[in-house]
């Protein structure tokens, strides 16, 4: 294990100083992600270690250099998992890049997003100063609220050092069906099979056929897939599609077409977008590639409660991330100059000028 944080500390209070922007960098497998990149390169890559992992307590503590690998492979052998299955993309995703960016995997929309998992962190604000939210076991969550701020935020806020998540055993069976079915059929049979007693942990839809993965006890999976019928897939074949949609592999989200992230109500009628989609989450998250102008795009999102954000590719000039509304945008400031006051974390990565 290595500890870089007392050097880090330094640095960013020297930054801050004189006003130079720091870019935080992990395992940049997410670099793609966001709208610019730009200041002096801050590496976690150093600052490594599982510092504590109670299995029977469903908590484990790591530094944020720690690879997703390394965090995945110690939960494995105690038949534990990160209930959220966060993507890596890439083989040096770390726990720390994890967090900024936020992102989830099939199983979010049953087992909760990323922030739904984090107990606590340890932070080094704007100021150069290390400080801990949250706690490390699940009944002590003081702070937990400021711990889940750092989700999703891309590092604009704090250099997260440290994460406490919690953690789920992995299921004793799975298995997954296919349905060969139309788009609209299968949004309205995800929502359907969703308000059942099903041990359903995730559902997709892409090129005509609807995929629903069970989890759980094997009585209860056995019983579901007589229920529901479809096509049983082979095991391997099963993981590695989910494993495709996860790490955005599968043939989808391959060539040069912009691929746009849309989060909508999981009922919302299908979308009167032009181009090719995949469908997650029941429903409420859909992947398009398409060639349409971001304005029409969130404008169609909009109308149905949503937002929409340039996954990746395309045109940024009209933004990454859906607009914030006159509210929204001035708590954000705030939050920003709370934590950052000089504005050095990765200026510029959510949205111009924060």
């Amino acid at each position: 294990m290595s500890d870089q944080s007392q050097a880090w500390m330094e640095c960013i209070q020297a930054a801050a100083a004189h006003g130079e922007a720091i870019r935080i960098r992990g395992g940049a497998t997410k670099d793609f992600y966001g709208q610019r990149l730009e200041g002096a390169e801050l590496d976690t890559r150093g600052h490594t270690g599982i510092v504590n992992y109670e299995p029977t307590e469903l908590v484990v503590t790591a530094r944020a250099g720690t690879t997703l690998a390394e965090l995945e492979q110690a939960l494995d052998a105690q038949g534990q998992m990160l209930g959220f299955e966060p993507p890596h993309f890439g083989e040096g995703a770390t726990v720390g890049g994890c967090v900024a960016a936020g992102l989830s995997g099939p199983r979010r929309a049953t087992a909760g997003a990323v922030r739904d998992f984090v107990l606590g962190t340890r932070i080094i604000d704007g100021r150069g100063q290390h400080l801990h939210f949250g706690g490390e076991v699940m009944k002590n969550v003081a702070g937990y609220d400021v711990s889940r701020l750092m989700t999703g935020s891309l590092g604009t806020l704090a250099l997260i050092t440290e994460v406490s998540f919690k953690v789920l055993p992995k299921p004793a069976a799975e298995a997954t069906l296919v349905f060969d079915m139309e788009t609209g059929v299968a949004v309205e049979n995800f929502n359907g099979w969703a308000g059942q007693p099903l041990p359903i942990s995730a559902t997709a839809w892409v090129e005509g056929r609807a995929w629903v993965r069970l989890s759980g006890a094997e009585a209860a999976v056995a019983a579901a897939c007589k229920r529901l019928g479809g096509e049983r897939v082979d095991g391997e074949a099963a993981a590695a599609f989910w494993r495709s949609v996860r790490e955005q592999t599968h043939g989808f989200f391959e060539g040069d077409m912009p691929v746009w992230r849309l989060s909508v109500p999981s009922v919302a009628a299908p979308l009167g977008l032009m181009g090719e989609r995949l469908i997650e989450w029941g429903g409420a998250q859909r992947w398009f590639r398409t060639n349409e102008h971001a304005n029409h795009i969130r404008e169609q999102v909009t109308a149905v409660g949503g937002h929409a954000t340039l996954f990746r590719g395309g045109d940024r000039r009209a933004g990454v991330f859906h607009p914030l509304d006159p509210v929204m945008a001035k708590l954000q400031t705030r939050l920003r100059q709370s934590f950052d006051p000089a504005g050095i974390f990765n200026p510029g990565r959510l949205y111009d000028g924060a």
